[in-house]
């Protein structure tokens, strides 16, 4: 989901020349959503092989990564571990949304209706653990490092930003600002054209990187008081936030208080909103479990395994898969005097 306070942010206007050479910190399981959600065909129904399984996230993770990658960005995935208690809530908030969504797309599909087919069929993604098992060893032979975060990716990926072994964040939500990543970047794609969920509209994009020390300073708030304008807002802990806030009413209340957070709250009337105390939630994106003795190395992507896990058990064609060999390659072989070749 996300918290949803980008809109009184400030970001900076990013090429892809800007990155090459830096590691980017990727929130796997963001990204393999936005695959499952947006790569579909014209009914909706996710792309699938000859066997029936779904390679949305497939494609994705290749043609996305192995074209960035062409361009000497490095990434390190980095995949959710242990759910925080306040989090099974939401998840369950979500599996009915997918199941009415999945009737609402029969009704459609009943009736033919294909704008609601596709509208209704992003909706029902889901994301199972043979598809994360099989991101992982795609990832793997790509020659990209994996992390197992002791609980959500996003604070994990911040750490590696925070430790300096990353550049930035790179995901679609603020979430990792919350975990004070001092750089997150969203809207990192080659094509500069994104599809809308849902829709068969596209609109155009460019990478954006969000500074958390120029927001704060620019917002004039502490750490802190972000975390406790974002519960404000609504966060994966706590969906919605408080009725009739956004972003700006919320900013308005934590300046008006400060350092306050009960009056903050009082005002807000937060417990008419949730039965959950507020302290419960911004102990839990504060003290976010993360670990340090990870291992970062980045190796020759492996030809073989990729055409075996791409076109030999998923119908990838092989043509296509052969031609980012060989950009992959030219890349390779082109860098390989200036510094880049152990990227490889």
């Amino acid at each position: 989901m996300g918290v949803a306070i980008t809109n009184i942010l400030t970001s900076k206007e990013l090429k892809l020349e800007d990155l090459s050479g830096k590691v980017l910190a990727v929130d796997a399981f963001n990204v393999l959503y936005m695959f499952l959600t947006t790569i579909r065909g014209p009914d909706g129904s996710p792309l699938a092989d000859s066997k029936g399984r779904t390679t949305s996230h497939l494609v994705g993770l290749f043609s996305r990564f192995s074209n960035l990658m062409e361009k000497g960005i490095k990434f390190v995935f980095i995949f959710d571990g242990v759910a925080p208690e306040l989090k099974r809530e939401e998840r369950e908030r979500r599996k009915q949304l997918k199941v009415d969504a999945q009737k609402s797309y029969e009704e459609a599909e009943q009736q033919e209706d294909i704008d609601n087919m596709k509208k209704f069929a992003a909706r029902t993604s889901v994301l199972t653990k043979e598809m994360i098992e099989e991101a992982k060893e795609l990832i793997v032979a790509m020659g990209m490092p994996i992390i197992i975060a002791p609980s959500e990716g996003e604070s994990q990926a911040a750490e590696l930003v925070k430790n300096g072994d990353a550049y930035a964040v790179m995901s679609q939500d603020a979430d990792s600002l919350l975990s004070g990543s001092p750089r997150t970047i969203r809207n990192l794609s080659i094509t500069g054209r994104r599809k809308m969920p849902g829709t068969h509209a596209f609109k155009n994009v460019v990478p954006e990187l969000f500074d958390l020390k120029d927001n704060l300073a620019e917002l004039d708030l502490t750490q802190d008081q972000l975390i406790i304008l974002a519960i404000l807002v609504g966060t994966d802990y706590n969906y919605g936030g408080v009725k009739g806030i956004g972003p700006k009413k919320a900013l308005t209340l934590v300046k008006k208080h400060g350092a306050n957070f009960d009056a903050i709250f009082l005002e807000a009337k937060w417990d008419e909103s949730s039965s959950v105390p507020w302290k419960k939630i911004y102990d839990t994106i504060k003290h976010m479990p993360v670990k340090n003795d990870y291992e970062i190395k980045f190796e020759l992507y492996d030809e073989e395994k990729l055409k075996q896990i791409l076109v030999v058990e998923h119908d990838f064609s092989e043509e296509r898969v052969a031609s980012s060999f060989e950009k992959l390659e030219k890349f390779r072989k082109q860098n390989s005097q200036k510094g880049l070749g152990e990227w490889f």
